[in-house]
């Protein structure tokens, strides 16, 4: 796999941190460039020793349609290529609330993060990857996409709408060497569920028959995958990373 992705150009979004962060510096150690996007890159600038190879960092709002079509324009522009993108920003939004209760302004909050984000960058991203007739787009969606956690219908629904739109995109470009597809994670330790209430994810765990989160490494690797030119007749699907939890 290292040989056939050197120099491949990678987009990362929500690179600063988490799954990002850790997707960049696995796909780094195998000889790809990296576009890092993150709305605070002043914790990638920290950490720019991880990388094996230097990455270009971007400070872009990804909710903000004219600034990620700018920012890939300028990829497009200083690389000549985008190889790999892996939308990987999310946030879970106000969580352990019933649906009745719930903030119109926090679901439009965790949607216009979650799938706009995610469906802004794919919309710019495919026509650089077009002409070269070779494309690798993987959108993290979630098991609470698939099944649905009480308590969570921002984060729930929004994975929901990017597992979906991998499934179109998937088939759109099925004959064009771009694949799109999505990884559908359970609980996978990142500082973002250091924020959620201990009974949301006390709630979440439970449902994992491996009665354990999932690691970032593990993540990283099954993602270096995805994106891989090895992987080249998948296409439109959710690949479970959920610890035996998925049954579908």
């Amino acid at each position: 796999m290292e040989q056939s992705m050197q120099h491949q150009v990678a987009i990362i979004t929500g690179a600063a941190s988490g799954l990002g962060f850790a997707i960049a510096k696995q796909l780094s150690a195998l000889g790809v460039q990296l576009a890092l996007l993150d709305i605070n890159t002043s914790a990638l600038q920290e950490n720019i020793a991880a990388f094996g190879t230097t990455p270009a960092i971007f400070e872009v709002d990804i909710t903000n349609e004219v600034a990620v079509k700018q920012t890939i324009d300028m990829i497009a522009a200083q690389f000549g290529k985008i190889d790999i993108l892996v939308n990987s920003a999310g946030i879970t939004g106000i969580t352990n609330t019933k649906s009745d209760a719930t903030s119109t302004e926090n679901i439009r909050a965790v949607f216009d993060v979650n799938f706009m984000g995610s469906y802004f960058t794919s919309k710019y991203v495919i026509p650089v990857m077009l002409p070269k007739k070779y494309g690798r787009i993987l959108h993290i969606g979630s098991i609470a996409g698939k099944e649905g956690n009480a308590g969570m219908l921002a984060y729930s629904a929004s994975k929901a709408a990017v597992i979906a739109m991998a499934k179109v995109q998937g088939k759109e470009y099925a004959e064009t060497g771009i694949t799109v597809n999505a990884i559908a994670p359970a609980v996978i330790r990142t500082a973002m569920h250091d924020t959620m209430p201990v009974e949301q994810l006390n709630y979440m765990t439970d449902k994992i028959p491996m009665k354990r989160c999932g690691t970032l490494q593990e993540l990283a690797n099954m993602v270096c995958f995805i994106v891989s030119p090895q992987n080249s007749f998948t296409t439109g699907f959710t690949f479970d990373l959920s610890g035996g939890r998925a049954t579908y």
